[in-house]
């Protein structure tokens, strides 16, 4: 009796699961994730697919909403001063309308007056190219580039209908500019006007709970693209100035129209700086020189590693937060499916996008945050 008293009971040790079954469970749920990314980029592919067409009505109301960003400022501070909603707005958009027509009245003479001169010093330099081709140590006859010229008029001739379809078109696109133009400072107005109300619209169209998500995402989606919008502006104003002031001392050519263009396209993060001062040196090498194109190229490089290294860092870093790698495949991807237009917007959809993730990315955080210890549970320190 005392040795089997002594004997020890056998434990129940848990039985480790099969390896089939470990294997079975990865792929389920390698499964799942897998139709999870599926569906995800078939929702992607069906929602490109509506943008694509209803992009005549969403191009607007984009441009309408990033116009609205820069014109809310002057409309609040009007209606604080006692000013009616409807009268504010009014303003400020009458105000938009006289700059840019402004800015276009300073343009289009300068344009007018030096175009003759600057085509006059292209000829002049086609002709440079020309006798340099005919030099050492290429020596091309006069044969051979009178019959490249002759192919090369002879295939306009043959594509004269091609080309006049591609006027035509143009015409076309121009109208349907003027057209959208149109529709977005009308809707730009009523964002501006009305905006305040679109709260308590959503509180009543989403409920108080979702309602208190959608209105936190749109208070943040709208400090970010006025933060990008303001950041841009001034960014690209620096730009302007100093490059402007460059070719105006070095008295290259439309150096007014030049600035213009370099304020427009700093709105294009990494890539409109680029096309831009490509464009300066090509029209101060054509109208005055090789060693004035030089010095312009340093003047850009210059202002775009000021740009690059001071003002980005510190000024987009506060209101977009991106990566440049992030803008930089974002604008390439705006602006092959939808030109100029969706490289401008590019940006600021991706700013909106990530606001979304990162708010997604605090709910989930406040969700899986561990339980805070009661004071009950906490045992008091020994004296």
């Amino acid at each position: 009796m005392g040795d089997a008293d002594s004997t020890p009971a056998p434990q129940n040790r848990p039985t480790p699961p099969d390896r089939g079954d470990v294997i079975g469970s990865g792929i389920i749920w390698m499964a799942k994730w897998a139709l999870c990314i599926v569906a995800i980029a078939a929702g992607t592919w069906v929602l490109g697919t509506v943008v694509g067409r209803l992009w005549v009505v969403i191009l607007p109301v984009a441009l309408a909403v990033v116009v609205a960003t820069v014109l809310w400022p002057p409309t609040r501070w009007l209606t604080r001063r006692g000013l009616p909603p409807a009268l504010a707005a009014s303003i400020t958009v009458v105000g938009f309308i006289a700059l840019l027509s402004g800015v276009i009245a300073l343009i289009v003479p300068s344009v007018v007056d030096q175009a003759p001169e600057l085509a006059d010093k292209a000829t002049a330099g086609v002709n440079q190219v020309r006798n340099w081709l005919q030099g050492p140590p290429l020596r091309i006859r006069d044969e051979q580039l009178d019959s490249a010229v002759d192919a090369i008029v002879s295939r306009l001739q043959s594509s004269a209908q091609q080309i006049a379809t591609g006027v035509f078109s143009g015409v076309s696109a121009a109208t349907s500019a003027i057209i959208t133009l149109f529709l977005v400072l009308v809707l730009a107005f009523f964002f501006v006007k009305d905006g305040p109300r679109l709260m308590p619209w959503m509180h009543a169209v989403f409920g108080s709970r979702s309602g208190r998500h959608v209105e936190e995402v749109a208070h943040r989606v709208w400090d970010t693209l006025g933060g990008f919008i303001r950041t841009q502006a001034l960014v690209s104003l620096i730009d302007a100035v100093f490059i402007g002031g460059g070719l105006v001392i070095l008295g290259v050519p439309l150096a007014l129209v030049l600035a213009v263009v370099t304020f427009l396209g700093g709105f294009i993060p990494i890539v409109g700086a680029v096309v831009a001062g490509a464009l300066a040196v090509l029209v101060a090498l054509v109208g005055n020189g090789f060693t004035t194109a030089l010095i312009v190229v340093g003047i850009v490089i210059a202002v775009q590693q000021l740009e690059g290294n001071v003002l980005q860092p510190v000024l987009q870093s506060r209101s977009m937060k991106l990566h440049a790698v992030i803008v930089l495949l974002a604008v390439t991807a705006g602006g092959s499916l939808y030109g100029i237009v969706g490289a401008f917007l590019a940006v600021p959809v991706v700013a909106v996008v990530a606001v979304v993730i990162r708010y997604i990315g605090e709910q989930i955080d406040v969700l899986t945050a561990p339980p805070l210890e009661s004071d009950e549970e906490i045992e008091p320190a020994p004296k």
